[in-house]
């Protein structure tokens, strides 16, 4: 079946609150991380996205940081496999190629380093623990 995705980006100031709802299911509730990690004091600097599926509430986010970094992807469980996730990181891709960050790069959760080699992102590194999941550092060049 094939589902209509929204994506946009997002306006910290006006949609963060379902910025956080999405955030604090995925990565508070469900991945357990502790709130103090998640809250960062970064969002305020933070290009973000949010996306929805057949123009229901928003279930999906991601952000870019200005040094590069996209983080904080998190789609709501109801709403994966679908093609959103995609289409945040394709949103986030082109925010950075707009601001001209050349080198872009993320902590990908292992189970999810399959996802971003598709958008060209290769790892770099060693395994590492963070919010006590194993990640590797992945990077792509624009």
């Amino acid at each position: 079946m094939n589902h209509s995705i929204d994506v946009w980006r997002a306006d910290w100031l006006t949609e963060q609150a379902s910025i956080c709802d999405i955030r604090y299911r995925v990565f508070v509730e469900e991945q357990r991380v502790p709130e103090t990690l998640e809250w960062d004091g970064l969002d305020d600097r933070a290009i973000h996205v949010l996306g929805r599926i057949d123009g229901d509430p928003p279930c999906g986010t991601g952000r870019l940081l200005t040094s590069g970094q996209i983080g904080r992807m998190a789609v709501l469980p109801e709403a994966r496999g679908r093609g959103l996730g995609g289409r945040l990181l394709t949103a986030l891709l082109a925010a950075a190629e707009t601001a001209g960050i050349e080198r872009v790069f993320l902590h990908g959760q292992l189970r999810a380093l399959d996802f971003y080699r598709r958008f060209g992102f290769e790892p770099v590194g060693a395994e590492f623990m963070e919010a006590g999941i194993r990640h590797r550092v992945m990077e792509r060049r624009n």
